[in-house]
């Protein structure tokens, strides 16, 4: 794994070895940020399902202001944090070793608000979708934020989450990334993303 733009371009990060942990590849993730362009550039963001960090570290390479990290894996943590300490990223950040729902509901009371969300979880259980069902109980995306779910292509993510509505999807191989913004912003973003 490595950071593939920005600041940090080119340098390595830890992955977790001999684990089901399935980091997004490095295809995906350029993808992403082409699409995603500019938006990142001072932005908040949200790395759920964080893992190792591999999203939000380049997140924080191409300009992000501040990135919070979240996963309730303790082996991911450890790596993601080692590879923080090895790029010397420390006050732009925060990580939260807690359960997805539990985070959310904390960072939603603490008035954080992020513009871009990233939501990454292990394919196949439903947790993608009770992501996006917490996220919309308790508000924690921007007036002009957006989502961005990776998912598996085999598995079908929802038109509509409460107040959140797929704008659209893109698929490399066995793998999808559907972003979702609220019902304002989806009629806003007709040129966009």
């Amino acid at each position: 794994m490595r950071v593939i733009a920005g600041e940090y371009k080119g340098r390595r990060l830890d992955p977790i070895e001999g684990t089901d942990i399935r980091p997004t590849s490095d295809k995906v993730k350029e993808a992403l940020f082409n699409i995603l362009g500019d938006a990142v550039i001072d932005s908040t963001f949200l790395d759920l399902f964080g893992g190792t960090g591999g999203i939000g570290i380049e997140a924080l390479s191409r300009g992000a202001r501040h990135v919070v990290f979240i996963d309730s894996n303790s082996r991911s943590i450890k790596v993601l944090r080692g590879n923080l300490k090895r790029l010397d990223i420390k006050d732009c950040v925060e990580v939260y070793n807690a359960d997805y729902s539990t985070a959310i509901r904390k960072l939603y009371k603490c008035g954080k608000r992020f513009d871009i969300i990233y939501i990454d979880p292990p394919y196949g259980i439903g947790l993608a979708e009770s992501a996006l069902k917490e996220i919309d109980k308790n508000p924690v995306l921007s007036q002009t934020g957006l989502i961005v779910v990776e998912h598996d292509s085999k598995e079908n993510m929802p038109q509509k989450v409460g107040r959140l509505y797929l704008y659209r999807f893109k698929k490399y191989g066995n793998t999808v990334l559907s972003f979702y913004f609220t019902k304002e912003q989806s009629q806003q973003k007709e040129e966009l993303y």
